[in-house]
């Protein structure tokens, strides 16, 4: 049997419909959106509008225009964080920052331009919410969280950040990357300026898909500058949305296969995945747990967490571990310190790291059966 539980890396299998989808665009209509008049080039146009609509409506963002299409989330948060921070700025982030957010920050940084104050967070990934508040400046400008770790599984208390950034003044800007098509996101209600998600983990779409939802009040600087297919006679980028922070020939394949993963997910309903998918996950830790050689970290309350879980077994390295999973059993994880050096420290598992199992909505209870027979076989 093979088992795929690196989900969280990217989500594999994609629905069938984001296969046709893409297959669709590349062998009937494979023209390039925005470029031309002709009626091909228009069908990619429509289906490129009709994909921002689509997330617009999802994420209850201002308006389409305010989507901004990049290549992945770590794209779209290097797009917001220089395109909006300016010499003598102060940013605020959490001990549980992917590193699409950590090295972009530390990087301006270290050219002296600002200052960032990282938040502690507990054993369980939880951010200290009293420090976060005390952490503010005069002159911080933007606040950067992610909404689910990667490496614990926890859940930000994203509503609150933002009721507190906006009592403040303050920008609040959120890492939905693993989050966005499995955890509920109202712009309006988090009280989110910026949101970045990404298309290939749980909205199922393919690699290479992401972006942006800017409120409309926030102004971001230009990060990109060429072709645009719209004010072509300027000799300089253009500042309308989302063109402003969008240049070249746009991934419209990828997007045309992001729209067919957003309609999957709101088909299925996200509280009908998160049940099933929460539901598998709850039964791998239980299991888990009765195995004495087994640690598993993140939140207790399967509610408040993400589907995954990560482990470290006493007296085997997490990169055997996995190896071992994967050759004798045919389980496929994600070791090590999964891009989040800073979560692993709140954890106590810097510098091995630890083993990931990370669940999506095509795990089957087959699927964690095996998986919990295999890691009692290996512990024995």
């Amino acid at each position: 049997m093979e088992v795929y539980l690196d989900n969280s890396a990217t989500s594999w299998p994609k629905p069938a419909s984001v296969v046709e989808a893409m297959s669709g665009y590349l062998t009937s209509y494979g023209a390039s959106p925005g470029r031309s008049g002709h009626h091909l080039a228009l069908k990619a146009a429509r289906e490129v509008f009709e994909t921002r609509e689509l997330i617009a409506n999802f994420f209850n963002a201002d308006s389409s225009d305010r989507v901004v299409f990049s290549a992945n989330s770590t794209l779209a948060i290097n797009i917001a964080v220089n395109g909006i921070l300016k010499k003598g700025d102060h940013v605020i982030i959490t001990h549980m920052e992917h590193n699409s957010v950590r090295r972009p920050l530390k990087h301006i940084e270290n050219e002296g331009l600002i200052d960032v104050t990282i938040v502690p967070c507990d054993s369980k990934g939880n951010v200290n919410v009293e420090e976060f508040t005390k952490s503010f400046r005069p002159n911080t400008k933007l606040v950067v969280t992610i909404h689910g770790s990667n490496v614990s599984g926890t859940v930000m208390p994203i509503r609150k950040m933002g009721e507190i950034c906006r009592s403040k003044g303050v920008l609040f800007m959120v890492d939905a990357a693993q989050t966005a098509g499995f955890v509920p996101i109202d712009i309006q209600k988090d009280n989110i300026d910026i949101l970045a998600f990404t298309g290939h983990k749980k909205l199922y779409g393919p690699p290479g898909t992401g972006g942006l939802c800017i409120k409309s009040n926030v102004e971001v600087n230009t990060f990109i500058h060429g072709g645009s297919g719209s004010k072509s006679e300027l000799d300089t980028h253009p500042q309308i949305y989302p063109d402003r922070l969008e240049a070249g020939t746009p991934n419209t394949v990828g997007i045309i296969g992001l729209k067919a993963g957003l309609e999957y997910v709101m088909g299925k309903g996200i509280e009908n995945i998160r049940a099933q998918v929460l539901g598998l996950t709850q039964m791998l830790i239980d299991e888990l747990k009765s195995i004495s050689r087994v640690k598993i970290y993140g939140p207790d309350s399967n509610e408040e967490r993400l589907p995954l879980v990560s482990v470290n077994v006493d007296g085997i390295v997490p990169s055997e571990l996995s190896t071992i999973l994967d050759k004798e059993y045919g389980i496929m994880t994600r070791a090590g310190l999964h891009c989040s050096p800073l979560a692993h420290n709140s954890l106590g598992t810097f510098p091995q790291g630890t083993v990931r199992f990370s669940l999506g909505g095509f795990t089957t209870e087959e699927q964690i059966s095996y998986t919990i027979d295999a890691i009692k076989k290996i512990t024995k």
